[in-house]
This record gives C-alpha cells, structure tokens and sequence, in this order.
C-alpha cells in the first residue's frame, strides 16, 4: 500500500496562549517562549534526520512563525495554506475561558457543549470546521501520495486530525492533548487513517501549554 505520512506541529506559545485567551483567527505572534519552542522543535527534527518531502504551513502568524524555524534548518520552503487556519470563534474570540461566560454565556454554552452548527455568532461551525479541515488532509494527501509531509497548524485544528484519524465523533469530549510546539503523527496507508504518535513533546526544555481553541 501507498502510504502517507503527516508529521503535524502545533505552532508556539503565544501571550494570549499563557492568558487562556481563546485565538482562533485572530493573528497573534509567539511570544519569547514560542520563538524558543520553535527552534527547539526544528533543532529537533534536525537531530533525528527526519526526512520530508513538503512543508505546509497555516497563513496565521503563530503558525507560520513556527514553520520559518523549519526553513531556516532545513533550508526548505514552507508553502502557506490558509486551510489550515484554527477555527473561527466568532464573538468568543479575544476572550479568557474566565470572561467568556460571563460576557457570552449562550454562546459559551453551546461552545463547551459542542453544539456542532452553531458558527459563535459570526465564526464557523464544528461541522463546517471539520469539513474544511479533513478536504485540506485529503487535497494534501492526494498531491503527495507516499510521501512524508509535515504541517503546522493550530491545536483546534490538529484535534480535529485527531478525531478523523481515530473516527472520534465530533461531538464527543476531547481526549487528546494537542501542547504548544508538540509533534503528532498520523498516516494514511490508502485506504484508511490511523494514528502513529501523539503529542511528543521530548523535544522542549519544559512543559508546554495545552490547547483552549476548539
């Protein structure tokens, strides 16, 4: 079988990560500790002489960030892919997870219920989100069959590649842990997903934040 293998990143820690304030597009850089991430992540990959054929990154610039640490060891280019963006949050973002219940608490509501067509008042949908996101594995999958390509993206978005991966219902509670700046892998051997390795963070000299995005 012709196998495909994703190596997926989750950008650095950014100032809005350490305040439990929800990104989603909102376009925030890394902070110190994310710039210190990323380039511990890429010296990482260096190390272990990953070898891979394409690098994908999310437009936003966290993501992206995280990636120009992989350009600059690997001396590769980092194609951008704006389907590869977080979800959109609609009103909830710019909020703490503290003040989003009190300033939207219908919304928060149907957030931490997973409510999976409701768009948070101008953002976008479970549903629709898990649509963009596995047509942007399935296009990648397809224009690089057998081949190794690694993606950074954003923790909401790699723990909807975890749910296609493992078949985990879109409404159910979340069960992996997607950390600033970790490694996950998965794969697709033509036929069906699978899950290789999740949420390696071996690589970082300390622990890294999990994921409030969803």
């Amino acid at each position: 079988m012709n196998t495909t293998r994703f190596c997926l990143v989750r950008h650095g820690e950014t100032d809005w990560n350490l305040a439990r304030r929800l990104q989603g597009h909102t376009d925030i850089a890394l902070n110190g500790r994310g710039r210190i991430q990323a380039v511990q992540l890429a010296q990482a990959l260096k190390k272990s002489n990953l070898q891979f054929d394409v690098l994908y990154t999310s437009d936003l610039q966290r993501a992206a960030d995280t990636a120009n640490a992989i350009v600059e060891r690997f001396n590769v280019p980092a194609i951008t892919n704006s389907q590869l963006r977080e979800r959109h949050l609609g009103a909830l973002q710019g909020l703490t997870i503290d003040e989003a219940p009190r300033a939207e608490p219908k919304l928060w509501q149907a957030h931490i219920a997973r409510e999976l067509d409701h768009d948070m008042s101008g953002g976008e949908s479970i549903r629709l989100f898990s649509e963009r996101i596995r047509n942007a594995l399935e296009v990648l999958r397809q224009l690089h069959l057998g081949k190794t390509i690694l993606l950074v993206s954003h923790g909401g978005a790699l723990d909807m590649m975890y749910r296609i991966a493992t078949d985990q219902a879109l409404d159910a509670e979340r069960i992996a842990v997607v950390p600033n700046a970790s490694l996950n892998w998965i794969s697709h051997d033509g036929q069906f997903w699978r899950l290789d390795r999740w949420a390696d963070t071996s690589h970082l000299d300390s622990i890294a934040l999990d994921n409030l995005d969803l």
